[in-house]
């Protein structure tokens, strides 16, 4: 590692949200050894969107930096079912789902980390040699106290919802994966805080070094508000045509656009300040997007396919004779989607829902580009989207 301690530390905390404890992981570094790296993921959904890169962006980051990369996939925790943010049990997975789960992790992370370079763990390697009598010495060593200490168990209990006994289980064994793996510092959500911490507890209790923690922020989704995700609909999926991820990464707030920037680039922050600065002096935000955009695509497929996807934008949007500003209009919804006509009205695009209608059967109405047929079509809360009427009236709406 030539890199110095002052720049690693630079790079290690860059986005990041908190690091615990700056001092021990200088001291960590100073020893000029490869640290352990873990960061775990249940498999609880097999597709990864860039809310997951993130995390595994950092993971890279301390790869280049010559540092051993632990990629724990969660196949025993992920039968337990982790609650992290969740005011209610989480269904557990079944082994054979978990493992399906895992092998599609698999084959996307390597998208990001160098699989050479990237050491895959199970946490059932060791979680499957316990006994009922190591578990319930595990058990002793927190209180239920302790337990309710955690932010959702905590809110659960005093809105009198159910907490099984085994999810106390989960952040004990999410624990154990760091004393089991020697943990040197540990990556996770903010919504991972709680569970971190019991790592560094229990290693202290096996008598190891306490590993350090490093917790990312977790990236909104394309309305600007919610936490990516597919549920919400406001996701940018790794695996999407190239096409498509360029056009929802297009479609950001500019405000968003530097969020993304930071948590999703490889540009320096030199370079990422430079641009912030060119669009205060009028530079339209525009072409800082098309940038974050063709890196994202060409990360994920090839640079052939961004420099595809942006002609294929060019000439649905920009010749389209699409403006360089759209006004932004948030929508609040109570139902889970939308109908259009009723969007259209909302926007104030169409007078009405009949004027909407009728726009419609004139083929004079665009969703991002597309031209709309279908008068019953619906758009799902968390959506972000760019509607057209006509040649003149453009709103990107977001719905919430």
């Amino acid at each position: 590692m030539n890199t110095s301690i002052k720049d690693q530390l630079e790079i290690i905390k860059r986005g990041s949200h908190e690091l615990l404890v700056e001092t021990e992981l200088e001291s960590k570094l100073k020893s000029a050894r490869p640290l352990r790296v873990k960061a775990g993921f249940d498999p609880t959904a097999p597709d990864l969107h860039l809310g997951h890169t993130v995390l595994l962006n950092k993971l890279r980051q301390l790869q280049d930096m010559g540092h051993h990369i632990l990629f724990l996939i969660g196949d025993y925790t992920g039968m337990i079912g982790d609650p992290s943010g969740k005011n209610a049990t989480r269904p557990p997975l079944t082994r054979e789902q978990v493992a399906l789960n895992a092998e599609s992790y698999t084959s996307q992370v390597f998208k990001i980390l160098k699989p050479e370079c990237t050491e895959v763990v199970f946490n059932s390697s060791w979680m499957d040699k316990l006994n009922a009598a190591d578990l319930i010495k595990l058990a002793a060593t927190h209180t239920v106290a302790r337990m309710l200490e955690r932010d959702d168990f905590d809110k659960r209990y005093r809105n009198n919802q159910a907490i099984a006994i085994h999810e106390f289980l989960y952040p004990l064994i999410q624990g154990y994966d760091s004393v089991a793996l020697k943990s040197d510092l540990e990556l996770g959500g903010t919504d991972q805080k709680f569970n971190l911490l019991v790592g560094r507890e229990l290693q202290r209790h096996f008598n190891q070094p306490q590993q350090c923690i490093l917790m990312m922020p977790l990236l909104e989704g394309l309305d600007g508000t919610n936490k990516m995700s597919k549920s919400m609909n406001n996701y940018v999926g790794i695996t999407e045509n190239p096409k498509e991820i360029f056009g929802k990464l297009m479609s950001i707030s500019d405000q968003l656009m530097w969020r993304y920037l930071e948590l999703l680039s490889f540009e320096t922050l030199a370079t990422i300040a430079a641009w912030r600065k060119e669009v205060q002096e009028g530079r339209n935000p525009r072409d800082i997007k098309v940038k974050l955009a063709q890196e994202i695509v060409a990360r994920f497929h090839s640079k052939q396919d961004a420099e595809e996807a942006l002609t294929d934008f060019e000439a649905r949007f920009r010749h389209g004779a699409m403006p360089d500003k759209i006004a932004e209009m948030k929508i609040q919804i109570q139902e889970e989607e939308i109908a259009l006509v009723q969007l259209l009205k909302l926007t104030g695009l169409t007078a009405s829902t009949s004027e909407a209608l009728r726009m419609i059967d004139q083929n004079a109405v665009k969703l991002d580009g597309e031209k709309v047929e279908d008068k019953l079509a619906k758009i799902k809360r968390g959506k972000s989207i760019v509607i057209q009427v006509g040649k003149r009236k453009f709103t990107k709406a977001i719905i919430q």
